[in-house]
C-alpha cells in the first residue's frame, strides 16, 4: 500500500531567461567579431564561452518550460520533471569541455604570443561586463533553489568574471605591452570554469544515477521508523531524488502482528509525516508485510 504526497512548487518564470539569452547572443556576436579583428585569444575564448552560454540558456529555458507542463500520463508517469536535471548535467558537462579546449589553446599561445589590438579588447570587455552583470542579477534569485537555474546562473557569473579578466588584460596590454597576459588569462579562465561547473556536474549526475540525497542518513530513517510500536523490521529500502526538489522513498515494513488494513493506514500516515518532517522526503511508497518469507536486508542487492 502506498502513500503519495504532491509537493507543489512555484513555476519559474522564463522571462528572465529570455532576456539573458538575447543579451548573451548580442555579446557573443560582438566579441566574436572583435576577437578576430584584434587577434585576442582571450576575447575569442570569451566569445566561445558566451556562445556556449546561449545554448545552455536555451536548454535551461526549454527544460524550465517542460518542467511546468502537466504531462503525466500512462507513458510518462513522472511527466517532464527530470528535464531540468538533464539540462543542468548537459550544461555543466559542456562548460567543462569548453574550458579544457580553451586551456589547451592558451598553453599553445604561451609559446607563440602575438600583438593584440587592446582598444577593441577593452571596449568589448566592458560590453561583456555590462551584459553579463545584468544577466546575473536577473537569475540570482531563482538560482538559489533550482539546480537548472543555478547551472545557467553560474554560466553567466563565469562570463561576468571572464569579462572582468579580459578587461584587465586589455589594460595591461595597452599600457604595458604585456601580450602574454592574454594567454595567461585564458588559462586562468579555463581553470575557473572547470571549478565552477564540477559541483553541478556531480550533483546532477548523482540525481540521474538515483543516489540518495547527501542530506539524508538512511540508517537514521531505519532508527526512527523502528521506534514506532508494532513494527518489527524495515527492509528493501530505496531513497532517490526525482529532481532537486522531490525526494522519494520506498520500503517494505514488517509488522509484529497481523494487523488490519485500517491500522496500517494509521501507521502509514505516521511514517509519511515522520519522513516529511525529519528527512524532507515528499513522496513515500510503503509495502506492509507479516510473517513473509523473504530477504530482510535493509538494502537489497536487486
Amino acid at each position: 500500500m502506498a502513500g503519495h504526497h504532491h509537493h507543489d512548487t512555484s513555476t519559474l518564470s522564463g522571462k528572465n531567461l529570455l532576456l539573458t539569452i538575447l543579451l548573451n547572443l548580442g555579446i557573443t556576436l560582438a566579441q566574436l567579431i572583435g576577437g578576430f579583428i584584434s587577434g585576442s585569444l582571450a576575447l575569442l575564448s570569451d566569445a566561445v564561452h558566451n556562445f556556449s552560454d546561449v545554448l545552455a540558456l536555451l536548454i535551461s529555458y526549454v527544460a524550465n518550460w517542460l518542467s511546468t507542463k502537466k504531462e503525466q500520463n500512462l507513458d510518462k508517469t513522472f511527466g517532464y520533471k527530470r528535464a531540468e536535471i538533464i539540462a543542468a548535467f548537459f550544461n555543466a558537462a559542456t562548460l567543462i569541455i569548453v574550458a579544457i579546449i580553451l586551456g589547451i589553446e592558451a598553453i599553445k599561445r604561451f609559446y607563440n604570443p602575438t600583438e593584440i589590438a587592446s582598444n577593441i579588447v577593452i571596449i568589448l570587455a566592458l560590453v561583456g561586463i555590462t551584459g553579463n552583470g545584468l544577466s546575473v542579477v536577473f537569475l540570482k534569485k531563482d538560482a538559489q533553489h533550482n539546480l537548472n537555474m543555478k547551472s545557467a546562473y553560474l554560466h553567466l557569473l563565469a562570463d561576468l568574471l571572464t569579462s572582468v579578466a579580459v578587461f584587465v588584460g586589455g589594460v595591461l596590454m595597452k599600457y604595458y605591452h604585456i601580450f602574454w597576459i592574454d594567454a595567461l588569462l585564458t588559462l586562468l579562465i579555463s581553470i575557473y570554469l572547470i571549478y565552477m561547473s564540477w559541483r553541478i556536474f556531480i550533483d546532477a549526475l548523482k540525481i540521474l544515477m538515483l543516489f540518495a540525497p547527501e542530506h539524508i542518513i538512511i540508517k537514521d530513517i531505519e532508527t526512527a521508523i523502528l521506534q514506532i510500536p508494532g513494527i518489527r523490521n524495515i527492509h528493501h529500502v530505496h531513497v532517490w531524488q526525482l529532481n532537486d526538489r522531490d525526494t522519494h522513498f520506498e520500503a517494505h515494513i514488517e509488522f509484529k502482528k497481523n494487523i488490519k488494513l485500517s491500522e496500517f493506514d494509521v501507521i502509514c500516515e505516521r511514517i509519511e509525516q515522520l519522513l516529511r518532517d525529519q528527512f524532507r522526503i515528499q513522496h513515500s511508497n510503503l509495502q506492509p508485510e507479516y510473517d513473509r518469507d523473504d530477504t530482510k536486508e535493509f538494502i537489497i542487492q536487486d
